[in-house]
């Protein structure tokens, strides 16, 4: 059995992003990743110490899985199908069905089952989305956007992916697009994902969330040392800069392709500000980049000559006030 779609392979960033823009250019829709990212409310913040991640607490830099998916197409007027299944066999039917029709089908799975990624980078993140384009025989043909070229993934490694165990388990989540409109209003979609961004990111009365959930976690960070000791404050540490710079993308980097969505809205909208506003936001990310590099010199026993928990507290709190600011000068741009 041999089943190809001739599908524009782009390599991204970021998984969902990625998997969002170049479906939609493949239905017709040009759509950069950047603004896939922006219109989807990609970038996010939330420190859930409630919630552990291999018995840590969970620091996130993005929403939901499927919600950039999701808000992109509700925006753009794309009409879409998601499926999830309780049996194995029943998700692989209907993915060779879809192929069959021609389509390109993206998956949620789990990126510890893929054998295509490399063994260092395998870990348990039932959240990476790709997009499965063909078929040859038991071998599936997978567009990854963290990949630089088309992969491939036997038909039992893609169905155990699809099936991994765990937090946010997948059950075979699938989806596609069933019909796309003809002149999306790409500047409208552009304005509202932007808006509600900043919302989120200033205005959620939880203090765990956006803005103030930065400074939440730059307290306690400040006081792990002597809360938890050294060695399991440097875990708790490991863990915020793993989840910041490994997992789906993070901190530093959201913020670069935040910033490209404003230089890309600035013309969509023209809005010279925002391109303006662009380079500040491009320096909240070295921020993040630079508070990263000092954890991680900390976790390794490197530490120079003022790394600490204070001075990392006191990077966050710069990430908050910095942030801040460029939120609410968005607000005042596109009001």
């Amino acid at each position: 059995m041999k089943q190809h779609i001739a599908f524009s392979h782009r390599q991204s960033a970021h998984c969902e992003s990625g998997v969002t823009a170049n479906l939609l250019r493949h239905h017709g829709i040009h759509c950069s990743e950047a603004m896939a990212f922006g219109i989807g409310e990609g970038l996010f913040f939330a420190y859930l110490p409630f919630l552990r991640v291999n018995h840590l607490p969970l620091t996130t830099f993005r929403g939901p899985v499927g919600s950039i998916f999701a808000k992109v197409t509700t925006r753009l007027g794309v009409k879409v199908q998601r499926r999830r299944f309780h049996r194995e066999s029943a998700a692989m039917e209907a993915l060779d069905e879809g192929l069959a029709r021609g389509l390109p089908i993206g998956c949620q799975t789990g990126a510890f089952w893929l054998p295509y990624f490399p063994p260092a980078f395998r870990f348990h993140f039932n959240m990476h989305n790709l997009v499965v384009i063909g078929r040859e025989e038991d071998d599936y043909l997978i567009s990854d956007p963290v990949f630089e070229e088309v992969v491939r993934c036997h038909r039992d490694d893609l169905q155990r992916a699809r099936f991994a165990k765990g937090a946010l388990a997948p059950r075979g989540a699938m989806y596609w697009l069933e019909s796309v409109p003809s002149q999306p209003d790409m500047a409208a979609a552009a304005r509202q994902g932007l808006r509600a961004t900043c919302r989120t990111m200033l205005s959620t009365p939880l203090p765990l969330v956006g803005v103030r959930g930065i400074r939440f976690l730059a307290g306690r960070l400040e006081r792990w040392q002597q809360r938890l000791g050294r060695e399991s404050a440097l875990l708790h540490l490991g863990q915020l800069i793993r989840m910041q710079e490994e997992i789906g993308t993070g901190g530093g980097g959201f913020r670069f392709m935040f910033a490209a969505f404003l230089q890309e809205a600035a013309q969509l909208l023209q809005l010279p500000e925002l391109a303006r506003v662009s380079e500040r936001m491009t320096h909240v990310g070295d921020i993040w980049r630079e508070f990263a590099v000092c954890g991680a010199r900390m976790c390794k026993g490197r530490d120079r000559d003022g790394d600490s928990f204070a001075g990392l507290a006191a990077t966050l709190r710069r990430c908050a006030d910095e942030e801040q600011a460029v939120y609410r000068q968005l607000l005042e741009v596109v009001r």
